[in-house]
């Protein structure tokens, strides 16, 4: 009868789907641009159905609705996503801010001094991600060889590859001397030698004979017919050959070219070289000597032959003309000059080719080897290999390595040593201190390489810049008596008692903060120094590694003190968590003991605890097994070679 002017024609009454006349009808309806609800309602007055009304009720605004749903999650989650990616980046920033903050703190974080001090440098450790790098490289060795290096590996490595052969050893050096003591009987002292130090503890573990110059007062007193005797007194790991030198042989080999010529000419250290002609040829008398010596401890054709130092420039050559099929390594444990500065030599190229008869030359640097093969590169006729950092002269090559040297850990002077405490207590009282005394220590042989009057003038600008610590502070310096038959060791020796008493006299007041200990002290007299002061100053001005500072680190198993370091030594190399300083920048040296001194509990124990990890996994064993390794492997590969018959005798070809 009527419609709405909007009804679908689908919605016409003629198309609507069939249902039973007055009865109620509801049903989806699909239309052409979306779903309607249709809607029948019969119309009755007195129960007569008159007709009906039809309602149809467009649906499409919940596809609309849906849509726009979509839509906004869809937009809500981008949103989302944004703010996380920006929080994401901010939160990066920030972290990476914070880091950056922290290492800028790390390597340049100024502490504030007492007194007239400026604000510096807190030396803080700076290589602490080499250090976690060296834990995963020592854990990873750990992993493959079942143990850290140490005696007891060292003696089963080499008795699987030697089967119990021993090792010769040849050094000017030896760790044992026989003197008369006071009742005229012999007894034994340690040497200050720190190629003692690090070389004793593998003959131990090793075996072998030791072939010294034997300069002790009682040292003929105690051997056999062949002039050798066993020690460690009272356990006798190894023989001690000992040779007979005559005066002039000692006072033109040792004191001579060696001392008065290789020592200064190695060392910067502003002394000038001194070559005489006829100290060369004592030098070259004693190198045939040894040769002849370690000729005849050999009990193979091919030993294993370690020569040791500036002494035996000429050895290696010398003992491979006596045994061809040895095995030799050759160590260097002074620093190796430039090439310019060893041209001042006269016989450089006689020394090269003496070092090139080794099959294995070793320094502690790697700086030490490039200026060891500049030299052969400006002085010899021979073949550089730079890529296997080799030599090769007359058809053999000899391979130049770096070998970082160490101390022995644990050390044996460290299991009698008294109790820190104990320590501190007993050194004070016997220089005369107060109980609460801040004390440093320096433990030297006296020599000008060593930087003893650049320490004492450190001290003195420390007292000078710093007042409170007059009355505090004294620094106890252990200088073993060097050399002294030497001009300019003599002149040494009396500028440093007076520049001691100089500064002794300084501030007055009886107060003497040097205190100059000018004599031989026995290992465990030392350790007990180490162990009682709050601070140790190694100022080198010039060094291949010193093992002082090594020992100093040793002997604090209470995690306390502070070493400060040269960077002139090898040593700052591997103790990166030591203040190194400049020994000639008496400002930064000074402030450097300054930081020392102040330096909090947790921030020692911090320090202390990272380089005697560092220690513990790059100990001596580990440096003579890496050497007697090499070797042994060339010595294998030269016994096949000899077998197999037809290539090379051994140590004539490539090693």
């Amino acid at each position: 009868v009527a419609a709405t002017p909007t009804l679908p024609e689908q919605a016409a009454c003629a198309r609507l789907p069939p249902h039973v006349r007055g009865e109620p009808l509801d049903a989806p309806l699909a239309l052409e641009d979306g779903l309607a609800h249709l809607s029948i309602a019969p119309i009755a007055d007195r129960g007569e159905v008159l007709g009906e009304l039809v309602l149809v009720h467009d649906m499409s605004f919940l596809d609309r609705r849906a849509t726009l749903a979509s839509r906004a999650t869809f937009l809500a989650f981008a949103l989302v996503g944004l703010a996380a990616s920006v929080a994401t980046v901010l939160a990066a920033r920030f972290s990476w801010r914070s880091w950056t903050a922290e290492l800028r703190r790390i390597l340049a974080a100024p502490f504030r001094a007492t007194g007239d001090v400026a604000t510096t440098r807190s030396f803080r450790p700076v290589l602490a991600d080499v250090r976690d790098l060296v834990s995963r490289l020592a854990a990873e060795e750990a992993a493959e060889s079942g143990a850290r290096w140490s005696a007891e590996r060292l003696r089963h490595v080499l008795q699987r590859d030697l089967q119990g052969e021993g090792i010769i050893v040849a050094a000017n050096r030896e760790p044992y001397i026989h003197e008369r003591g006071p009742d005229g009987q012999p007894r034994v002292v340690h040497p200050a030698s720190g190629l003692v130090t690090a070389l004793e503890p593998v003959m131990r573990a090793c075996s072998g004979t030791w072939v010294a110059h034997g300069g002790g007062a009682a040292d003929f007193e105690v051997v056999d017919e062949r002039d050798r005797v066993r020690v460690p007194p009272g356990d006798g790991a190894y023989w001690l050959r000992r040779l007979r030198l005559t005066e002039e042989e000692e006072r033109g080999y040792y004191y001579g070219f060696a001392n008065e010529g290789l020592w200064p000419l190695c060392h910067v250290a502003h002394t000038r070289p001194e070559f005489r002609a006829a100290d060369h040829a004592q030098y070259q008398a004693v190198n045939r000597r040894f040769a002849e010596a370690v000729a005849q401890e050999a009990e193979v054709e091919d030993p294993i032959v370690l020569v040791q130092d500036y002494h035996f420039a000429l050895l290696p050559k010398l003992v491979r003309e006596r045994l061809p099929r040895a095995t030799i390594l050759a160590f260097w444990h002074i620093p190796w000059p430039s090439a310019e500065r060893y041209g001042i030599c006269p016989w450089e190229r006689e020394l090269l080719e003496g070092l090139l008869g080794a099959s294995i030359l070793g320094f502690h640097t790697q700086a030490h080897c490039n200026s060891f093969l500049e030299s052969v590169d400006r002085f010899l006729e021979a073949r550089l290999d730079r890529e296997r950092s080799s030599v090769v002269m007359g058809g053999r090559e000899t391979l130049v390595r770096p070998y970082p040297i160490s101390i022995e850990w644990p050390s044996r002077w460290l299991a009698g040593a008294p109790p820190v405490p104990d320590c501190r207590a007993e050194v004070r009282r016997e220089l005369g201190l107060p109980k609460g005394a801040l004390l440093g220590v320096g433990v030297d042989r006296l020599d000008y390489t060593k930087g003893v009057e650049e320490r004492l003038l450190a001290v003195e600008r420390l007292l000078q810049r710093a007042p409170s610590l007059r009355g505090r502070f004294w620094f106890a310096q252990l200088a073993a008596p060097s050399r002294i038959a030497i001009p300019a060791y003599q002149a040494l020796n009396e500028r440093v008692e007076q520049l001691a008493a100089r500064i002794n006299q300084q501030f007055g007041d009886g107060y003497r903060p040097i205190v100059l200990l000018r004599a031989h002290h026995e290992p465990p007299d030392i350790f007990r120094f180490y162990r009682a002061a709050d601070l140790c100053y190694v100022s080198s001005l010039h060094d291949g590694m010193n093992l002082v500072a090594k020992e100093f680190v040793a002997a604090r198993d209470d995690l306390r003190g502070v070493l400060v370091l040269s960077r002139f030594t090898g040593a700052a190399r591997d103790l990166t968590e030591a203040l190194v300083v400049n020994p000639y920048d008496l400002e930064a040296a000074s402030t450097a003991l300054l930081a020392a001194l102040e330096m909090t509990p947790a921030e020692q124990e911090e320090r202390m605890r990272s380089l005697r990890a560092f220690l513990a996994e790059f100990n001596v064993y580990r440096w003579a097994g890496r050497m007697l390794l090499d070797a042994t492997r060339l010595r294998r590969r030269d016994r096949l070679a000899l077998k197999l018959g037809g290539g090379p005798a051994a140590g004539e070809g490539r090693a």
